[in-house]
């Protein structure tokens, strides 16, 4: 079946920051078929090509020339079952805590701690999502992408991948890879990771001796709801900021600064500091300018409380991490992908959540 183009789409609805901004061109794509076509359409006119998932992880600043494009394919299954080692394949359009659920359903552990991050699987390798003492690398096998550069379908494994904190090798070539499918390999038999302070405090409450992963999974989902407000409720994009990676020695010139600090050591040595923190530290939680605001119980999420533009949203973010490296030494880097003027003027494209 065709796809269906449309003309001047508002993309209100499309992101879960609520920004109102025009599209170009939208078109929803269900498969291989639809997307290559979709693609080669952008080329015979030279439009440039925005990627559109579940929208849970944008800032649209501006309106989006040239094609967006909403992935929309569907389908999971299991594709080969070896001892304990479980391999499941999901299309890029399925809906991530979906994807979650029907692993858990299947009995299969490894995906609990990830459970009821929003987005798609497609683009769950570009942001490397991450929770509770979980990356997505941790149980990655493979994706099936399309390569624009060569113009062929392939896999690539986790290696190729170049998986760091919020970071792989989709941000790092944007435009290059089309994700198609994911591939993952889970377990059979549970094997908890529990050492996230405030989820292994609720274990601990349960009195359970035995792992289960669907309690794993309930409990990620109730502490996740009390921090972070449901982007039908109330439109943000989850955390606006990474956790900054500071060397050692300024980990420690800050705790003698700030002792109540938390850090966490990482496998290089360097530690991880937390963003909310630092911006609760600094005043910043519940402050509200205009539409645009900071969550009054997560200083960690921007969020929009009706009618802010892009714009406003990245001025106050601006303003947040100026204050944090005037007060700190320590620069936030924005986890959400921008779709702004400048990006589109060079012509870039965005894979989001």
């Amino acid at each position: 079946m065709m796809f269906e183009v449309i003309a001047n789409a508002d993309l209100r609805t499309h992101n879960t920051f609520g920004i109102s901004e025009r599209a170009e061109r939208l078109a929803f794509v269900d498969n291989d078929r639809q997307l290559l076509e979709a693609l080669s359409l952008a080329n015979r006119h030279a439009w440039p090509v925005t990627l559109l998932g579940g929208g849970s992880n944008l800032v649209l600043a501006a309106p989006v020339p040239g094609l967006v494009l909403a992935m929309r394919s569907r389908g999971r299954r299991v594709v080969s079952r070896s001892g304990q080692d479980v391999i499941v394949e999901a299309e890029a359009g399925e809906n991530w805590h979906a994807l979650v659920n029907w692993s858990l359903d299947l009995g299969l552990c490894g995906l609990e701690n990830l459970s009821l991050i929003p987005g798609t699987a497609g683009a769950a390798p570009v942001q490397n999502i991450g929770a509770y003492g979980v990356e997505l690398e941790d149980v990655f096998e493979s994706v099936e992408v399309y390569d624009r550069r060569t113009a062929v379908i392939c896999r690539l494994y986790r290696e190729q991948c170049r998986f760091a904190y919020r970071d792989s090798l989709f941000k790092k070539e944007p435009g290059r890879y089309v994700i198609l499918r994911l591939r993952l390999r889970l377990s059979s038999v549970p094997h908890p990771k529990l050492e996230y302070g405030p989820l292994a405090n609720a274990w601990r409450a349960t009195g359970l001796q035995r792992a289960d992963a669907r309690v794993v999974s309930e409990l990620v989902c109730q502490i996740r709801r009390s921090k972070l407000p449901d982007p039908s409720q109330l439109a943000n994009a989850g955390s606006f900021f990474k956790n900054p990676l500071v060397s050692a020695e300024q980990a420690t010139q800050l705790q003698r600064s700030w002792p109540g600090l938390p850090t966490f050591v990482q496998s290089d040595g360097r530690y991880k500091l937390a963003a909310g923190w630092l911006i609760d530290q600094a005043g910043w939680k519940g402050y509200r300018d205009g539409d645009a605001g900071v969550h009054r119980e997560q200083a960690l999420v921007l969020v929009n409380y009706g009618g802010a533009r892009g714009e406003e949203i990245m001025g106050l973010a601006a303003r947040i991490q100026s204050d944090i490296q005037q007060r700190f030494g320590v620069m936030l880097e924005m986890e959400p992908l921008l779709i702004g003027r400048r990006e589109l003027e060079a012509g870039s494209w965005k894979l989001e959540g």
